[in-house]
């Protein structure tokens, strides 16, 4: 198969190069500012921020998802939204957004765990044995091994609602405009609809090789993308810092996935397994999907040099962006 010097995507991210690939990769910085913005992210400790952040929102979502009748379906839903391997990195990337823009991170709290329900709701119906039939998620057994098929798609199709019920009813009326909450639940819904993640996942079982870059883009750099907007949404962004932070996270959500995929391939030649999917390290190996993640992590950041005026508080998203490509420390026990 001929490998195409500019993949097919609507938003264009992903341009192949040659370098050779790295599991640490090179950043591509075009000018002295950008050196300098980004070399502060190093001195930055997300784990710490993450860490602080991961324990407010478990505690959020226990609230949230309490168990009521009929008990089984908030089980089920709670076995997933609480697995203790969960990074919650689409709450944590939310709150960041928000706290760019000077807002009270409390502001977003309601968001970022809706977020994390729509997440665990999407995963749910993705381990499913008519999707990509995933035995496990996060460390543990998937829902459906446990409770059922039947119990599953009840749970995930819950915790839908659950997320946009949430947002309405807890987030503070005096820190976040009604008209922002209808732009963040309308964000939301496209994100997971029939344009965002329904289409990845039915192009992932039913499209060709070709499909490959929107099958990524929209599996998993729309929860990322959803994520960075919600928070810019409630932080008081304008357009334009909207259209930024939504190029960001789309760039984020498929840089953590490549290299996902790589160190999974990785492991599982070693093991001898495979596993199905469109992966850019299915199609075209482990080089060019090193090579594609290379060309994310530059994309990434020079949307955040747009951020400069905003100063230090722009350093966790950069940091993000150098997790999702090096995984310098670990949060939870799994990939999601």
């Amino acid at each position: 198969m001929a490998l195409p010097t500019m993949l097919l995507s609507s938003s264009n991210l992903y341009h192949l190069s040659t370098k050779s690939p790295n599991l640490i990769l090179p950043l591509r910085c075009s000018s002295s500012a950008s050196v300098s913005a980004r070399s502060k992210s190093i001195h930055f400790d997300l784990k710490t921020y993450w860490a602080k952040l991961i324990s407010q929102i478990n505690r959020s979502l226990d609230e949230a998802v309490s168990v009521q009748y009929p008990a089984q379906i908030y089980e089920a839903m709670r076995y997933s939204v609480l697995a203790e391997g969960a990074k919650r990195a689409p709450p944590i990337m939310c709150v960041a957004a928000c706290e760019l823009f000077g807002a009270n991170r409390l502001a977003a709290f309601p968001t970022a765990c809706a977020l994390e329900m729509v997440h665990a709701a999407s995963l749910i119906h993705d381990d499913l044995p008519c999707m990509d039939d995933d035995p496990s998620r996060r460390g543990q057994p998937s829902n459906h091994t446990v409770y059922g098929v039947d119990m599953a798609i009840l749970a995930g199709d819950a915790l839908f609602p659950l997320g946009f019920r949430h947002i309405v009813s807890h987030t503070p009326n005096d820190l976040v405009p009604e008209a922002r909450l209808l732009r963040v639940i309308t964000e939301i819904a496209r994100a997971v609809g029939s344009t965002g993640m329904a289409a990845g996942q039915f192009l992932d079982l039913e499209g060709g090789p070709n499909s490959i870059e929107f099958v990524q883009e929209k599996k998993f750099g729309e929860m990322a993308e959803c994520s960075a907007v919600c928070g810019g949404l409630i932080g008081g962004a304008d357009e334009h810092e909207i259209e930024r932070l939504r190029r960001y996270g789309r760039a984020v959500g498929v840089l953590y996935q490549v290299v996902n995929d790589v160190m999974e391939e990785k492991r599982r030649k070693e093991e001898g397994r495979t596993k199905k999917g469109k992966r850019y390290v299915g199609i075209y190996g482990i080089e060019k999907a090193m090579d594609v993640a290379e060309e994310l992590r530059a994309k990434a950041k020079e949307e955040l040099d747009g951020f400069q005026k905003y100063g230090d508080s722009v350093q966790p998203l950069y940091s993000f962006v150098d997790f999702a490509a090096d995984r310098g420390f670990s949060i939870g026990d799994s990939s999601e």
